[in-house]
């Protein structure tokens, strides 16, 4: 038996005996026609069956699809519970909700950054205009969003040509933390990344390794470690990291096992994020040691939980809300072709944990 013929816009308004765009208008815009028609109309279709006009087809009308997407690397799950991503997607949507523009999430997660099924996604996506959140520019994923030629804002990125960008001072922030933690005297340190390159390794990472990095925050961070550990005279090179393949408090948990197990021991963590500088608190009260008397151990993005830690978390402060903001404005506001660069400020905060 064939399928019923599902009821169309026109079927709606011969049934109400009105137009076809008082009807449109009752859904779209019910605030343009009066409560009689509306009432209409709405009766009509619920006889009928109908559920509103197509959005596909209204978005092709309208040539604009009212959204804008948001690519990261990470499962979607990331986006709901990692302090920092829910911060920065909270900055996103205000800027949206002024705007009357909704939020795509589009995850990538290294597992899967290449395969028909993620592409695909991305390339289906009815969106205006994305913003890319710390990825490498030569990622699959960016690569096939950057051919729809849609408007780009990259967050954490590096810049490109004729690019939109927003980031933070994040070199001068690993600086200025590695050199606190120097200043009090460590000379034994370890590192704890939350990624190095989208290849989902976790493990030690060698010198080859580091240098070859694609994520630009992680090099970025790499580099303010390494400034502030030559002007003490240490070679970073010789200072043990551990790439976590992830920013968790598990993650930094593991992490710092593997780095509090070597010998010499290091006397002081410094961590990417402040997730994995939890996770390192919570291997140092594994082990019995005491933090900051046996082990100090600094973070970066002084997450709301940081001041709140056990001893309180020295870190490196960034607005996570604002930068997700000032992205949303710089993508909605900012004709499409303007290039423009803004880098936003860092601060170190010293607390009980150095």
């Amino acid at each position: 038996m064939a399928p019923s013929r599902r009821p169309t816009l026109l079927d709606v308004a011969r049934a109400a005996g009105v137009s076809r765009s008082s009807v449109s208008y009752a859904f779209t815009r019910p605030e343009r026609v009066s409560p009689d028609l509306l009432t209409r109309v709405q009766a009509a279709a619920a006889r009928l069956g109908y559920a509103g006009p197509d959005p596909a087809a209204a978005t092709l009308r309208r040539g604009r699809a009212g959204a804008i997407g948001v690519l990261f690397t990470e499962a979607l799950s990331y986006a709901f519970s990692d302090p920092a991503a829910v911060l920065f997607l909270q900055g996103i949507a205000s800027g949206g909700e002024r705007a009357d523009v909704a939020l795509t999430l589009l995850p990538v997660p290294p597992s899967t950054p290449s395969t028909p099924a993620a592409l695909a996604a991305i390339r289906g996506s009815v969106i205006d205009g994305a913003i890319v959140y710390s990825l490498p520019e030569a990622h699959p994923a960016v690569l096939a969003l950057a051919a729809r030629r849609l408007p780009l804002v990259r967050v954490d990125m590096d810049p490109a040509p004729g690019a939109r960008v927003v980031r933070i001072e994040d070199e001068g922030g690993a600086r200025a933390v590695a050199g606190h933690v120097l200043e009090r005297g460590h000379r034994t340190l370890g590192v704890l990344a939350d990624r190095l390159s989208d290849d989902d390794h976790r493990g030690p990472a060698g010198p080859a390794r580091r240098r070859a990095a694609t994520f630009p925050v992680a090099r970025w961070r790499l580099a303010g470690y390494a400034a502030a550990l030559r002007a003490s005279g240490i070679d970073p090179d010789a200072v043990p990291l551990y790439d976590c393949a992830g920013s968790t408090v598990e993650h930094g948990r593991a992490g710092a096992h593997a780095l509090l197990a070597q010998t010499p021991r290091p006397t002081a963590l410094l961590a990417m994020t402040d997730q994995l500088a939890f996770g390192a608190l919570r291997a140092a009260a594994d082990l019995g040691l005491d933090v900051p008397g046996e082990l100090a151990v600094a973070g970066f993005d002084d997450l709301p939980d940081a001041a709140l830690a056990d001893p309180p978390l020295t870190t490196v402060h960034q607005d996570h809300a604002e930068k997700g903001a000032t992205a949303a404005r710089l993508l909605i506001d900012e004709p499409a072709g303007a290039p423009r660069e803004l880098v936003l400020p860092t601060r170190l905060v010293r607390r009980g944990s150095v």
